[in-house]
């Protein structure tokens, strides 16, 4: 069995029947696997890693329960990176009849009578990790460390971490996104090293996203990319003008034109609440309580894009701040009931669960893979076959690259080059998702300095599904934007691949049949402005293709050449280019 997130064993799926957060009824496929494993090895310390969605909850409940009815603990101490997951733990545990105390502060010293355990945060073992070791020690202790990664993210919690826990009898640590920027070691988990000498991250059981969407655990996602034309003012004075995910620009222009794009007072945002929300109308014709979520960068603004979203609703949202105390029952009283939308600047980490979210607004400037996956997260949890979950992106390189890499295998590295940044695993520069959370903005390298957004255009870009991309682009309310906004919300992986394909079958044929018929006589002159966004197509999918497998742009384009014939990119006419990029979707889709 693979030993890296999106890899695993392939399982028949078990689904069912939904129930609470937690508490399934039975076990699903990866779940009594798991299981099975861990009651085979009975370990001290045993790593599980589950893409978000998947049910990593239910799998350590039944494992506490176990151990409890067996008498080999008799206290549990769950450790979670926020207030709101402590208290999410506690009321999956107590479904299931284990009584955990969420409210339990480290000045109180003992936890309330009548619980057999305490949630706490990584921050609280931090300040006093003596404390819970007192507590781990008196008694036989379960310690589950849910997201473990938060155990190596400063060198005091590490410590802490193993201080406190050290004693304990078992440690079960759960994990959906083991990788980290840093190489900081985690706490109690296995690290082996590889072929090439680096030190990998082992678990002990592995469930990743491209299996669970193969078990219908997880909703498959389709990434709604949006790029415009932005203009902006430099702080040297300078008038700049871009367009949203053009190639062959520097990394600045690319974060200048996203900065603009995300400007509540432009015209790109509320076009893409617009899209979002068509789309959240089609999802709810199936399923009728779905909701969307709205990843902002900032309190300013989520508030403004609250704003827009009552003018394009005429409701108002939920809006979820990282200052409000009444974040968490905001939260939850958003799950109980059937309101559109909810906007976010911090409650968007891990595990924060509201299943019936099938619409996201990726409206921040975070392009770390830790923060990013995390965020589609909140996306993916299935209830019932068949569910979609649609998010949408401005269309910027980063992003783009991460969205076609949904199923990469990614393990936590201690041995990389500080200064390595070739596939954006590792770039100190970037905010971990905690650190944005924190200084409750994404970027900080994207909101400070003088600035000013000047003017921002929409335009449907494509659709990023499974690895593939798809459309032929549309200007906002176009046929070709409804194409994919109207994409029935029940259907199955392969039904929206199969959807998809036709879609952008019929859109191509819709151009044809717009184009001007060419003159009879003289020979055909080239249509140089159609040439060259063949070829900023071809880059983009090639861009994708490099990414997905790890492979060199130019070997990419050397193996379209072979495959297909014809010169190099910059001398091909307009059917060579057509056929590598044909070429290019049957690689997406599994095609040789």
């Amino acid at each position: 069995m693979t030993e890296t997130l999106f890899g695993g064993p392939t399982l028949p799926p078990a689904y069912p029947e939904r129930a609470a957060w937690g508490t399934a009824p039975k076990l699903r496929a990866w779940q009594q696997d798991a299981l099975d494993r861990y009651l085979a090895a009975s370990p001290k310390d045993f790593l599980a890693v589950a893409t978000p969605g998947a049910g990593k909850t239910t799998f350590a409940l039944r494992v506490a329960s176990m151990l409890i009815e067996a008498g080999t603990v008799n206290r549990v101490t769950i450790v979670a990176p926020t207030d709101h997951l402590k208290r999410q733990w506690a009321d999956a545990a107590a479904r299931v009849g284990i009584a955990i105390d969420p409210n339990f502060k480290n000045s109180d010293g003992q936890h309330g009578r009548g619980f057999i355990g305490v949630a706490v945060t990584y921050a609280q073992v931090a300040s006093k990790p003596m404390l819970h070791r007192a507590k781990t020690e008196a008694a036989r202790t379960l310690v589950i460390l849910d997201e473990v990664h938060h155990g190596g993210e400063a060198l005091s919690w590490g410590d802490g971490l193993r201080e406190a826990f050290d004693p304990a009898a078992r440690r079960l640590s759960l994990t959906g996104t083991p990788f980290r920027s840093d190489t900081s070691p985690i706490p109690f988990v296995e690290y082996a090293e590889d072929r090439d000498g680096i030190r990998r991250s082992k678990a002990d059981y592995t469930y990743g996203y491209g299996n669970a969407l193969r078990d219908h655990v997880v909703r498959p996602v389709m990434f709604m990319a949006y790029s415009g034309q932005m203009r902006w003012r430099t702080s040297g004075g300078e008038e700049m003008a871009a367009s949203l995910g053009e190639s062959a620009v520097t990394k600045d222009i690319v974060s200048q034109a996203w900065r603009t794009a995300l400007n509540p007072a432009g015209e790109w945002i509320p076009a893409v609440l617009a899209g979002a929300d068509k789309r959240l109308s089609e999802v709810r014709r199936s399923v009728p309580d779905a909701g969307g979520l709205v990843i902002a960068t900032d309190h300013e603004d989520a508030r403004a894009y609250a704003g827009q979203l009552k003018k394009i609703t005429g409701e108002s949202p939920t809006v979820i701040l990282s200052d409000d105390a009444k974040a968490s029952s905001k939260i939850e009283e958003f799950t109980a009931s059937e309101k559109r939308w909810m906007v976010a600047v911090r409650m968007v980490s891990e595990g924060v669960d509201v299943p019936r979210l099938s619409v996201g607004v990726y409206a921040t400037s975070t392009s770390t893979p830790l923060f990013f996956a995390q965020a589609v997260g909140r996306f993916v949890r299935a209830r019932k076959r068949g569910e979609t979950a649609s998010v949408f992106l401005p269309s910027v390189p980063q992003l783009m690259a991460l969205a076609n890499t949904m199923e990469a295998e990614r393990d936590h590295a201690l041995d990389r080059p500080e200064k390595e940044d070739g596939d954006g695993l590792f770039n100190p520069e970037d905010s971990l998702m905690d650190e944005a959370n924190r200084e409750e903005k994404a970027s900080d390298s994207l909101t400070k300095g003088k600035f000013e957004a000047l003017d921002s255009q929409a335009s449907f870009d494509r659709v990023l599904f499974d690895g593939g991309e798809f459309g032929t682009g549309g200007e906002v309310g176009s046929e070709d934007e409804l194409d994919f906004l109207g994409i029935p919300g029940l259907l199955d992986a392969e039904q929206v691949g199969t959807l998809l394909r036709q879609r952008q079958h019929e859109q191509q044929s819709r151009k044809k049949q717009r184009a001007p018929e060419t003159a009879p006589a003289g020979p055909a002159v080239p249509d140089h402005r159609m040439l060259m966004d063949l070829r900023n197509e071809l880059a983009k999918n090639v861009a994708a293709w490099a990414a997905r497998t790890g492979t060199p742009h130019g070997v990419v384009h050397t193996k379209l050449r072979t495959v297909c014939g014809g010169p190099p990119v910059a001398q091909a006419n307009e059917e060579q280019l057509q056929t590598r990029l044909r070429k290019l979707q049957d690689w997406f889709i599994g095609r040789k």
